[in-house]
């Protein structure tokens, strides 16, 4: 059943409020098969998701393939797909067999990642990801991670997004970034429909409040990413052996996480449910977006958004963090 889709700011585009982050579509650290792909985005339609993400970064070209071929027989006008710009998928000229030590992603490094935010760059990158998807457009094209390239991205890259949007081409644009101050600056000099905010509106991380209040101001949606913060809040008794935001867990931020833990257990609640409702507490967050990697994964998520967290419970959350 499909929950209420949210639309993404003046744009008119609507995505559902639970997200599927399609990186380990790609390979993410571990390989997936092609069996299991494909049922993890069966099981995502199957219990409502229809706002899939998506990456030329992921697996090289592989998400972007296997999330196309899931969804090809579905109805065109019953889902939204995002992707994103910023990295350009060229030969590699040395490949060294694998590009998990590089990238992240167990693939073939035939292909390696160039950063490009100009112009040009916009235009081919997405180019390939409608052929390596298989579709006739692109519902929502985010500027990827432009960390580094922040004057080019605000000068060429989103302004040829908004050229795009402007000739219907793609439908909303924005930018996906794990930094919450240059995605600050975005949206008081660009024109974004939306941000995609990678791990800082979580349970356990909330420097994105400043953020969040400059969007809703502004009419810019938030997409709130990495809920878990790297897999930490995703079991109900967080490890000092887990990952926090893609590396090792500080000892101070184990505690609070095990804090959180025992709140929600004393009143029954999952400790990943909490963490997968909190975005959406706030009226700006149009979708919390989550990475899946198997079918059960999904269903337990979207079960989770389906019962909830109690207010009494809330309140005691925030007090703790």
């Amino acid at each position: 059943m499909t929950s209420p889709r949210r639309t993404l700011g003046r744009s008119g585009v609507a995505v559902s409020p639970l997200g599927f982050g399609a990186a380990p579509l790609g390979n993410l650290y571990t390989p997936l098969d092609e069996e299991t792909a494909r049922a993890t985005v069966d099981a995502a339609w199957e219990a409502g998701v229809r706002y899939f993400d998506t990456a030329p970064h992921y697996g090289l070209g592989l998400s972007e393939r296997r999330l196309g071929e899931a969804l090809r027989a579905r109805p065109r006008g019953e889902f939204t797909v995002s992707t994103k710009v910023g990295r350009l998928l060229e030969p590699h000229p040395e490949p060294s067999g694998s590009d998990l030590a590089a990238g992240g992603f167990a693939v073939p490094d035939t292909l390696r990642r160039r950063p490009d935010y100009s112009r040009d760059g916009v235009l081919r990158s997405l180019e390939a990801s409608l052929e390596r998807l298989g579709l006739d457009r692109i519902d929502l094209a985010l500027v990827h991670d432009p960390d580094d390239h922040m004057d080019t991205a605000l000068a060429e890259a989103l302004p040829a997004l908004a050229e795009l949007r402007a000739q219907g081409v793609v439908g909303a644009i924005g930018v996906g970034m794990n930094s919450v101050d240059p995605l600050r600056r975005f949206v008081a000099e660009g024109d974004p429909d939306v941000v995609m905010v990678a791990g800082r509106w979580t349970l356990l991380d909330r420097t994105a409040t400043p953020l969040l209040a400059e969007c809703a101001a502004r009419e810019v949606s938030v997409i709130a990413a990495a809920p878990f913060n790297s897999g930490l809040l995703s079991t109900d008794h967080p490890e000092a052996s887990g990952h926090y935001d893609y590396g090792t867990v500080p000892a101070a931020v184990l505690g609070r996480a095990r804090a959180l833990a025992a709140r929600c257990a004393a009143h029954g609640v999952p400790l990943p449910r909490a963490a997968l409702c909190f975005p959406l507490r706030e009226p700006v967050v149009a979708s919390v977006l989550a990475g899946f990697r198997s079918p059960t994964e999904v269903t337990s998520a979207a079960g989770h958004l389906t019962h909830g967290v109690p207010k009494r419970l809330w309140a005691e959350l925030d007090t703790t963090t």
